[in-house]
């Protein structure tokens, strides 16, 4: 079986690429269906649209029976309730109207026996909660910029860097439709995990493209491919595990969403890299022909040295004759590299 997917990834990885692409065309229609019926992207929280938050200094009264009554009395406004940990619980809503939050109050107090003076009542407006989500929008889109921009600096090289770019922006475009999906409204601190996504993700990217692109006379295309997997593996692995012990310990919803939206894009991730990333980086390799000739003249120096071997039991006329022949051979290839490369820096001089 591993036997057969080996095979599929290394000789098919052309047909494999429809897969992310696919899911990122999916993931942007999700998006524009969001953006045409609610004006937004994502569903936001009240944090971010705005609205009123009442914290119940009580963990007595159920959360779904609560809401359930709001929701019945207030059948026109968002509202959900949740946990606040062991001692309390949190209603956030979209009122805003001083009555109307008034008799919200006044039923939250009679459903869970809480005096309304020991309510803790927090209002934030629509231009506000707007305007500051704007800002995170923005200071998600400069961090990705100055990532793109290392990831440009470090590699010198179009296309490896365009790919890099494509799979973090595809990781982060997936992740927020999936979350889209769940019916979850992004809060603030979702917007942090999204910042630490970028992160996550280029981190992998940038992995496999060094493994790639700058190590391309050490050993096979796919041997560096595999080497670059077992690392990039681990640290996923790893990390997922925490996030997932951290998911079913703590109770903090601010908490939960941040792992679950970690989680969604770890996941989208190992596909963005190990399939789109290393696609892309292959086709690259291959129209330049650079991996190819690299993999010629590590075939042979172990050809080479494999001969060696039973060169002494040879004659010495015979061992002279075995010996200059290899050589010719290596040093053959190993001229043409050099004089490739030398070309190559002239073109970039002349640039």
């Amino acid at each position: 079986m591993l036997s057969k997917i080996k095979t599929l990834y290394e000789d098919n990885y052309k047909l494999l690429l429809i897969i992310p692409f696919t899911l990122l065309i999916l993931a942007l229609c999700q998006i524009g269906i969001q953006t045409a019926q609610t004006g937004d992207f994502v569903h936001k929280g009240v944090s971010l649209s705005g609205g009123s938050t009442i914290t119940i200094p009580t963990s007595s009264t159920s959360v779904e029976d609560l809401e359930f009554v709001l929701q019945n009395e207030f059948p026109t406004n968002e509202l959900s309730v949740r946990a606040l940990g062991s001692t309390g619980l949190i209603v956030e809503s979209t009122i805003q109207d001083t009555d109307t939050l008034k008799i919200l109050s006044q039923t939250v107090s009679t459903q869970t026996n809480v005096q309304i003076s020991e309510l803790t009542t927090e209002v934030m407006g629509s231009s506000l909660g707007e305007s500051f989500f704007k800002q995170t929008m923005i200071a998600l889109l400069i961090a990705f910029l100055l990532m793109g921009l290392v990831v440009f600096l470090y590699f010198r090289t179009i296309i490896p860097s365009l790919a890099v770019i494509l799979a973090a922006a595809s990781d982060i475009i997936i992740t927020v439709a999936i979350f889209n999906l769940t019916g979850m409204k992004l809060q603030t601190a979702g917007i942090a995990a999204l910042l630490m996504l970028i992160g996550y993700s280029v981190d992998s990217d940038i992995l496999v493209t060094t493994h790639m692109i700058k190590r391309r006379t050490e050993a096979g295309m796919m041997k560096r491919i595999y080497n670059a997997m077992k690392t990039g593996l681990t640290m996923s692995a790893t990390t997922l595990v925490v996030l997932i012990v951290t998911l079913i310990l703590v109770k903090s919803e601010v908490v939960k969403q941040i792992v679950i939206i970690l989680i969604i894009g770890i996941l989208v991730d190992q596909i963005m890299t190990w399939i789109q990333n290393v696609g892309l980086l292959r086709l690259h390799l291959e129209a330049k022909g650079e991996d190819y000739k690299a993999q010629r003249i590590t075939k042979a120096k172990h050809k080479t040295i494999k001969k060696m071997a039973p060169i002494k039991s040879l004659k010495p006329s015979e061992q002279i004759n075995t010996v200059s022949a290899d050589l010719k051979e290596l040093n053959s290839i190993s001229k043409e590299t050099i004089i490739q490369k030398e070309s190559k820096k002239g073109e970039e001089n002349s640039k």
